[in-house]
């Protein structure tokens, strides 16, 4: 059952707004898919993207991830 939204203020440590405006949480999603690091914050930045600041840099910001993933991939570190 999906929980009501009221006027509470946003739980910005546990349950912040740019996090949870889907049906799971952020979080919830890269732990259950066990991803790493870069892979995790690239998902969270695509997830919050114009949510909280300027969606393009999210976006730019998944992409270094992805990069950086990638990176490690191709060379083995």
């Amino acid at each position: 059952m999906k929980e009501l939204k009221t006027n509470q203020p946003t739980d910005m440590v546990n349950h912040p707004a740019h996090y949870t405006s889907g049906n799971i949480e952020v979080w919830d999603f890269i732990i259950d898919q066990d991803l790493n690091y870069c892979r995790g914050s690239a998902v969270k930045y695509i997830s919050r993207a114009g949510k909280k600041d300027d969606a393009i840099q999210d976006l730019n910001k998944a992409i270094n991830f992805l990069k950086r993933e990638i990176r490690r991939l191709e060379t083995g570190r």
